[in-house]
């Protein structure tokens, strides 16, 4: 028997921040590394982070993590990445440096340009890509650095230029082998990817100005990736495993099957129901919905439908850094424990627009109902219950799209810490939500799964998943009538700040025409 403990490096690249560790074959995660990124949003709609930054953010904390495998007698057989999905970078393949900032998931400066191509494009699309045109697409903002930035039409002409989503730039700098991939759990997001077919939707990239010759090369979610960079984190294992970080936590949080429900809680709160191998038929009008790859293994590929709040953790951050009126989320929890409720205050945590129950890309946050009584407490309990509202709206958007109840919700990401949210998330629902054990680290442990469940350190997927366990279960303590009335209230501050937001999209119509 030897001596070192066979494990995998797993790497989670996140809007927030980027981790690294090791997953062991008893699904522990050990040697735990991190370090925050920054996202900067110039006006409201842009959201950008720097490429660079974010890949040696991610080089620091694999290395630190791979040395503390060593010292500690672990063998690392193998990579696997999970990655924010649908961010997206250009570079030159030369220098291999990012050409310009980077389009964070989060952005929405292509709203009106792509509003004028969905009267035509939404009926063809949503059957074939799972999703309507919407109101981001990284293949526009591609074409328009194309026509208006200098550097990037240069490399075009040259021939070096290489273009991706985040999963695409680590691992054209982390594999030796150079080449731009990407995969399923990512390329959906994006916005073009053709969901039973499994390639590009080519009609759709060439309206939007996109050339074919840039795209990634697709793969599955558990695949042959390459082999690692000696020189760039010092050891030389096969890459088996890249998915988005949505899907990652999925598996690590033990959800495969059909019927299951998740909430991964990051800078965003993504709410999905897992549909099986089939591709779901969606009610219509259900326009917050959207159909996603929730993996691909062996060619084979499972789906969920997908409603998700894009500010929720950012929005904690935002909070405490920008407006300093708390010193970190954590403290918002405990605050909020101290409160029996929000003593009237609501928070709509919309920093970059509305999706839930319409998408709304100009609709801002607030905090409302404030007295001269309001204390502290009550602030961060609003903050909280904004959070959990926006999610169990997700969780009726989901039921309605597909006529399926949810019966339990299973969460993940590191808000899942907050047991104050958790049981304000069960009261507003209405079902049961269950908090795994170490759930924060739940997509560490899936995409590990991913790369180690074909007899690398498990059998399958279900062997691997079979090793978690509860944490604990909160159970929904209010009452059915006061339930209701929360969210009627709730509906009210939503339909008010969705006016709002029709009346300035109105007037700057009227203001760019006349």
């Amino acid at each position: 028997m030897s001596e070192y403990e066979d494990v995998i490096l797993a790497i989670d690249e996140g809007t927030s921040g980027t981790r690294a560790a090791v997953v062991a074959q008893n699904s522990q995660v050990h040697c735990l590394e991190y370090q925050p990124l920054q996202v900067s949003s110039l006006r409201h709609g842009v959201v950008e982070q720097d490429a660079d930054e974010v890949l040696q953010a991610t080089i620091e904390v694999c290395r630190k993590a791979i040395a503390n495998a060593q010292c500690n007698k672990m063998r690392i057989v193998a990579l696997a990445i999970a990655t924010q999905r649908s961010t997206a970078v250009l570079w030159d393949a030369q220098t291999g440096k990012a050409l310009t900032p980077a389009m964070v998931w989060q952005d929405a400066r292509f709203t009106d340009e792509l509003a004028q191509l969905a009267p035509e494009w939404d009926a063809k699309l949503l059957p074939r890509i799972g999703r309507p045109v919407g109101i981001r697409s990284p293949y526009l903002w591609a074409s328009h650095h194309l026509a208006n930035t200098p550097a990037v039409a240069k490399a075009y002409q040259a021939g070096t230029l290489v273009f991706g989503t985040v999963d695409s730039w680590l691992l054209w700098h982390l594999a030796q082998e150079k080449k731009s991939v990407t995969t399923p759990t990512n390329a959906t997001s994006a916005g073009a990817y053709c969901l039973k077919e499994h390639h590009y939707h080519l009609p759709w990239l060439q309206t939007l100005g996109f050339p074919a010759s840039l795209l990634p090369e697709l793969h599955d979610d558990a695949d042959d990736f390459g082999t690692t960079h000696e020189d760039i984190l010092g050891i030389s294992v096969p890459i088996l495993a890249c998915a988005g970080d949505q899907f990652a936590g999925a598996i690590g949080l033990g959800c495969t099957e059909r019927g299951q429900a998740f909430c991964m809680h990051g800078t965003g709160s993504f709410v999905d129901l897992m549909m099986g191998p089939t591709v779901p038929t969606l009610q219509k009008g259900c326009e917050s919905t959207l159909t996603m790859t929730a993996r691909r293994q062996k060619g084979l590929s499972h789906f969920s439908v997908e409603t998700f709040v894009p500010t929720t953790g950012s929005a904690l951050n935002w909070v405490c850094e920008k407006l300093h009126w708390f010193d970190s989320p954590e403290q918002i929890s405990e605050l909020a424990a101290q409160a029996s409720d929000a003593g009237g205050v609501s928070f709509i945590p919309a920093l970059t627009g509305l999706r839930v129950p319409h998408l709304q890309p100009h609709a801002r946050a607030s905090l409302n109902g404030i007295s001269i009584s309001t204390t502290r407490s009550q602030v961060a309990y609003a903050i909280l219950e904004g959070i959990a509202h926006s999610v169990a709206a997700c969780i009726r958007a989901n039921e309605a799209a597909t006529g399926i109840p949810t019966k339990e919700l299973v969460v993940g990401g590191g808000l899942s810490n907050s047991d104050t949210l958790l049981q304000i998330q069960a009261d507003l629902s209405g079902i049961p939500v269950r908090r795994m054990a170490e759930t924060a680290r739940a997509s560490l442990r899936g995409v590990a799964f991913l790369a180690g469940a074909d007899g690398l350190l498990w059998d399958s997927l279900p062997d691997a998943c079979a090793m978690l366990k509860t944490a604990r279960l909160f159970e929904p303590k209010i009452s059915h009538d006061l339930r209701e009335q929360k969210i009627n209230r709730w509906a009210m501050r939503i339909a008010l700040e969705m006016e709002a937001a029709d009346s300035l999209t109105s007037a700057n119509q009227e203001h760019t025409y006349s």
